[in-house]
């Protein structure tokens, strides 16, 4: 397990401790649906439910059963002596293994969820404070046109929405018991007791198993952990890429005392995204191996249980780590606006190449006929460091069909601003449209 990267509550869930209070409890809810029809005197239950684990007492039992449940329920039974005959009464390891384990992923998947509606509302917050920063919009790692900051935080802010509700469905996939007995036919058990016990545990009951509860279930919830992290890992990289010394757009929170280097006392690093995007990968590599699990011999065989003791809570623990983390990085982000602005303005007003082809398009050129134009006077912008409106105004195919004011109006950064308000209020983030817009 990622010892290291565990936060309290997250590591708490996948603790052997809880783990093996799981186990109990499911056992116990099963004794008491037996005592509700009758198979189970009554008078057992309050005895059966001051069962307690000794651990050090399992551990022993262990070396000799080399049966991690069969240990469990023998040292379980020490400590309440002839009741113990009435614990995984009808039921195989996996009814108490399978059904705990939802227990614990449910609990997992209402952490990360509470993780993402955090960072969904850090993005919210960026993205309004910011709805007007105009920094330039990138395409291949070039120029294209402006955007603002805004609008990349709450594009953000809707990824996230979405993998809110993909943990939801996850959850809800997750959230279901098994106490079929051991293969599934209710030979030893009935449907009735696997009803019971569920309602009393807070899940659904499988509509139908085998030995286990089916690994698509948990395939399809790693994988789910594994976009969100592909989603965290995509914002860190960008926030990356816009740290770098050349662009310096925004900066991930460096505080007082910080080093970035050893050797070099002058370094800012990015250090907190790139290790986000490194436990990202890590995460999906578990998904990958999720995705192999759902493939299993018959009625069951146990290829799955060995490396599902590793992935499951180690893609639940790197999650909430690096949700954690990226919400920090989110809440104490330096943007520079002044930077977005001198990038911008790199270029010499080739961002607003389409803006000056459209016009000619107006004015009655054909497409064609105006990009190239419009593309001649680009090209020799980039090569002699001209500015764009310089030359327009020197072309005369240009100047023909487009006079000096108008040229003008065309090259104002109002222009990309135009609907910001309109997606805003789209997406929530707005009341209602300003009926105008203030020059930056």
């Amino acid at each position: 397990m990622i010892d290291r990267y565990s936060r309290p509550k997250m590591k708490k869930i996948w603790s052997d401790k809880n783990k093996f209070d799981k186990w109990l409890q499911v056992e116990i809810a099963v004794c008491e649906a037996w005592a509700d029809v009758g198979r189970i005197p009554k008078a057992a239950i309050p005895r059966i439910k001051k069962a307690t684990l000794n651990f050090e007492r399992m551990g022993e039992l262990l070396k000799i059963t080399h049966h991690d449940v069969t240990a469990f329920l023998n040292a379980v039974g020490e400590t309440i002596g002839d009741e113990s005959r009435f614990i995984h009464l009808g039921l195989t390891s996996s009814d108490v293994m399978d059904t705990a384990l939802a227990l614990q992923l449910r609990d997992a998947a209402d952490l990360l969820i509470e993780g993402v509606d955090a960072l969904i509302k850090v993005l919210e917050d960026r993205a309004i404070s910011n709805k007007d920063t105009l920094m330039i919009g990138r395409t291949h790692g070039v120029h294209a046109e402006p955007i603002t900051f805004g609008l990349k935080m709450a594009l953000w802010s809707q990824e996230m929405k979405r993998n809110h509700n993909r943990l939801q469905e996850a959850r809800k996939i997750i959230s279901v018991g098994k106490i079929s007995g051991a293969v599934g036919t209710y030979a030893t058990v009935s449907p009735d007791i696997e009803e019971k016990t569920c309602a009393r545990l807070g899940l659904s009951p499988a509509p139908i198993s085998n030995q286990i509860i089916q690994r698509d279930r948990h395939a399809q919830f790693v994988t789910t952990l594994a976009i969100v992290a592909s989603s965290l890992e995509k914002f860190a990289t960008e926030i990356r890429a816009l740290q770098r010394t050349e662009i310096l757009e925004a900066e991930e929170p460096f505080s007082a005392g910080q080093t970035g280097s050893s050797a070099m006392p002058h370094k800012r690093n990015p250090e907190l995204c790139e290790r986000v995007c490194g436990l990202a990968r890590l995460i999906r590599g578990n998904a990958l191996t999720s995705l192999e699990n759902v493939a299993l011999w018959h009625e069951r065989d146990i290829s799955h249980s060995s490396n599902e003791r590793i992935i499951l809570p180690d893609a639940c623990l790197a999650l909430d780590y690096i949700l954690d983390i990226f919400t920090g990085v989110m809440r104490g982000l330096q943007v520079y606006p002044d930077n977005m602005r001198r990038n911008l303005e790199l270029t010499q007003g080739l961002v607003f190449s389409q803006n000056v082809m459209l016009a000619l398009v107006g004015k009655g050129l054909s497409r064609q006929k105006a990009y190239e134009v419009t593309q001649r006077n680009a090209m020799k912008a980039w090569k002699t460091k001209t500015p764009f409106i310089k030359l327009l105004k020197e072309d005369k195919d240009v100047m023909e069909h487009l006079n000096a004011k108008e040229l003008q109006a065309i090259f104002d950064y109002r222009r990309f601003l135009k609907y910001v308000d309109d997606v805003f209020v789209r997406l929530g983030l707005l009341n209602k449209r300003r009926k105008s817009l203030s020059k930056r």
